[in-house]
């Protein structure tokens, strides 16, 4: 009796002991967002990205998932990540180009990568290096965490004709998309996304442009704005990031490097496979249900759009030396993959017919 009491009490007390060694050993991380919470597209991918790499970790990593104006403001995520005051972030490149410009090259430039393209570059083709490279002084490692695809050129309240009715339009338009619309004689202004909607409301904004119509139906901006414009030549890709603080990323053992990475190369596979549905599904609803006009922009403007882009992207390259790597390295790729592109995916839409 005394051994088979004294075999009970050591198990126990080991398995007691085991337990406090894993609590020891748990990290526990708050990861801040850009986006409204659990937002169809982006909010979901920080959400399933925190799902994953606690998980896969066994609870060794567990992550907090915090909406935008939690704990920082939508576009303070670079900085509270950077600055320890959370361990990761979910958000987008372009949001941190008044920092460094060609940050953008890593979310979406105008009329450039499509979202398979920019998977390529990023991963196979040089674009993880450069990344790492510019992110670097700002003391966070960056990963593909998430992409919303092709995106639309936006919400209308009026109806565009031609490039002249483009002038004098305030409109909600991030990035160097931005840049081109003001160059083009509209007013372009940065606001987060949960600032969309009230702001077409009041009239602060006639036209807004968000991701596509997966997420800008949770939105609700067809509400307000009945005009939807593609194509999206602002934004042909949608790029996710997910950001960690390198002080806490050198800290993780390679098991743990390993399950982050992994986390983040899952979700931006899952998300592009997701966003196709939603975005199909979605645009569905808006045309039929609620009765949203869709409309190509006319052709002048994407003309007059196209010619402003070239300079807008040199000027990025111009600033400094690694945005003028980053621009060489992603408009090469651009020109080497364009032939391709026309010959496989351009070509088999144009074939299939519908």
């Amino acid at each position: 009796m005394t051994t088979r009491r004294t075999f009970i009490a050591t198990v126990a007390t080991g398995a007691l002991a085991a337990a406090a060694i894993a609590r020891a050993d748990t990290k526990k991380w708050r990861m801040v967002t850009s986006w409204p919470k659990r937002l169809p597209g982006p909010g979901m991918s920080a959400e399933r990205v925190a799902s994953r790499i606690r998980a896969l970790s066994g609870g060794r990593l567990d992550i907090s998932v915090h909406a935008a104006g939690e704990l920082v403001p939508a576009f303070g995520v670079l900085d509270a990540v950077g600055n320890g005051v959370a361990e990761i972030g979910h958000t987008a490149s372009f949001y941190w180009q008044g920092k460094m410009p060609a940050a953008a090259f890593f979310t979406t430039v105008p009329f450039g990568l499509t979202p398979n393209e920019h998977v390529s570059w990023v991963d196979v083709g040089g674009g993880q290096a450069l990344w790492d490279e510019l992110y670097k002084p700002f003391g966070v490692k960056p990963f593909m965490g998430g992409n919303t695809g092709v995106c639309m050129g936006g919400w209308f309240r009026r109806e565009i004709k031609s490039l002249v009715d483009v002038r004098g339009l305030k409109l909600r338009s991030l990035g160097l998309g931005g840049e081109i619309y003001r160059r083009l004689g509209a007013t372009p202004q940065t606001m987060a996304p949960s600032q969309i909607l009230p702001s077409l409301q009041s009239g602060v904004i006639e036209a807004a442009e968000f991701v596509g119509p997966g997420s800008d139906i949770a939105l609700g901006l067809y509400r307000v704005a009945s005009f939807y414009y593609y194509p999206g030549f602002n934004k042909p890709n949608g790029t996710g990031e997910c950001i960690v603080a390198r002080k806490e990323w050198e800290t993780l053992d390679s098991e743990l490097k390993a399950i982050v990475a992994h986390a983040c190369a899952a979700e931006a596979s899952y998300a592009l496979a997701e966003m196709e549905r939603l975005d199909a599904e979605a645009l569905a609803a808006l045309t039929g249900e609620h009765h949203v006009k869709l409309r190509a922009f006319p052709s002048d403007f994407v003309a007059a759009a196209r010619k402003q882009s070239v300079d807008v992207l040199g000027e990025v390259a111009a600033r400094d030396a690694i945005g003028n790597k980053v621009h060489g390295s992603y408009i090469a790729f651009r020109d080497r993959t364009a032939n391709w592109s026309r010959v496989s995916i351009e070509a088999v839409l144009g074939a299939r017919g519908v």
